[in-house]
C-alpha cells in the first residue's frame, strides 16, 4: 500500500514520542520491541505507514476504495502496538491536518482494525513470555 509517501523518520519520532508516555506494562513491551532493529522496521512499513496512508487518503477515497484498502491491510496488533497507533487515528499530534477531514465512520473503522483479531498468546500472556516473539 504504497499510495502515499510520508517521512519514516518523522513516523518514528512520533511513534517514540508516544511510547514516552505509554501505561505499564506496554511501555515495556514495545520498548523492548522497538530496539529491535527487524521489528522496528517491520511495525514501521507493515503496520504504522499503512496507517497513516489510510488516514490520509481515506478522507478522499469513496466508500469501496476504502473499505478495499482496509481489507488489504492483513495485519494484527498486540496491545501495546494499538496503543501506540491509537492517536495516529483520534487526532494527537503528528497527523492532526490529514485527519481533520477524516469521516468520523472511517476513524472508528480504522480504530477497529487496531482493536480486531490480536492473537489470544498477546491476550493471555503476560509481557515476559512474548519476549522471543517475532514481528508479523
Amino acid at each position: 500500500m504504497k499510495l502515499f509517501s510520508f517521512p519514516a523518520a518523522a513516523l518514528e519520532k512520533a511513534i517514540h514520542k508516544r511510547v514516552l508516555t505509554l501505561p505499564s506494562p506496554h511501555k515495556e513491551w514495545f520498548t523492548e520491541r522497538w530496539q529491535q532493529k527487524p521489528y522496528k522496521k517491520a511495525f514501521v512499513e507493515n503496520k504504522a505507514m499503512p496507517l497513516v496512508t489510510l488516514v490520509a487518503k481515506g478522507k478522499s477515497w469513496d466508500e469501496a476504495t476504502f473499505a478495499e484498502a482496509l481489507q488489504e491491510w492483513d495485519v494484527t496488533f498486540y496491545d501495546a502496538e494499538a496503543e501506540v497507533l491509537r492517536p495516529l487515528i483520534q487526532g494527537d499530534g503528528l497527523l492532526q491536518l490529514m485527519q481533520k477531514n477524516l469521516p468520523a465512520e472511517r476513524a472508528q473503522a480504522l480504530l477497529n482494525k487496531l482493536n480486531a483479531r490480536r492473537p489470544a498468546a498477546a491476550v493471555a500472556a503476560t509481557p515476559s513470555a512474548e519476549a522471543g516473539t517475532a514481528t508479523d
